[in-house]
């Protein structure tokens, strides 16, 4: 059988082969929501059920776990509990995105992929990996939570600012404006991608490796065809804005 680290890394080798099919394959939700894609259920459902997952499953591996739990791991099991706490419980419930809806097969393939890292992730911290206190002085930590707080900053502030958007009575697509949406289309994933990365260093294992990998695979290709959809949709659409990253990408 193969060995956990063994599997590990068949996970990150799975993120980058699939990485080059998801840019020209964009998934079918929200702005991209397109028929041929099965039947459908109501969008903050499917998100609250494919999120809640990651928050269950993770906490559980955790808390059951047999190793001895000091300060650096409660950190860990906070940050990951805080995320997918608002990304289940609270995000879904804020959109203005009555009616819309989401095909049931995005839904499963997101709860298979947030059960995979949720397993992994809760494995490692709960089971295998014993962080001494002395961690939260090492550089790796200190730097990753940094940077971790910064990605959530990102991702929460433009979350709002996308909400915002469509408060009162405007029901459709407007070009987001201010802080870093002058410089990219996407600072909610950005801010995602930085978050997770952060985690990783901080983290300083396979798993949390794994997560970030498979969240940079994910979010970029989302974020040019969000941005490719901005330029489709908007003559006006700023043409120095890039998709994802400050004047790279």
């Amino acid at each position: 059988m193969p060995s956990f680290d063994t599997i590990t890394l068949a996970w990150i080798a799975l993120a980058l082969v699939l990485f080059p099919i998801q840019l020209f394959v964009t998934a079918p939700y929200g702005r991209h929501m397109r028929a041929g894609w099965g039947p459908g259920i109501p969008n903050r459902l499917g998100w609250f059920v494919m999120e809640s997952v990651s928050l269950a499953l993770f906490a559980f591996l955790f808390l059951a776990g047999t190793t001895p739990k000091g300060a650096p791991a409660w950190i860990f099991f906070a940050l990951w509990a805080l995320h997918y706490t608002n990304r289940s419980l609270i995000f879904p419930w804020r959109t203005h995105t009555t009616g819309k809806s989401i095909p049931v097969l995005i839904v499963v393939w997101a709860i298979l992929f947030n059960c995979v890292n949720a397993t992994l992730n809760g494995v490692e911290l709960g089971s295998r990996l014993v962080y001494a206190n002395s961690w939260l002085s090492d550089i790796r930590f200190l730097s990753g939570l940094v940077i971790f707080w910064t990605g959530a900053a990102i991702n929460l502030w433009a979350d709002d600012r996308l909400i915002a958007l469509r408060s009162g009575s405007v029901t459709g697509y407007t070009i987001p404006r201010g802080g870093l949406f002058q410089r990219i289309s996407c600072p909610n994933l950005f801010g995602e991608i930085v978050q997770w990365s952060g985690f990783a260093l901080m983290c300083w294992n396979l798993p949390a490796l794994s997560f970030a990998v498979w969240t940079t695979s994910n979010l970029l290709p989302r974020a040019l065809s969000h941005h490719a959809w901005y330029r489709a949709n908007f003559p006006d659409y700023p043409a120095a804005r890039k998709a994802v990253i400050p004047f790279v990408l």
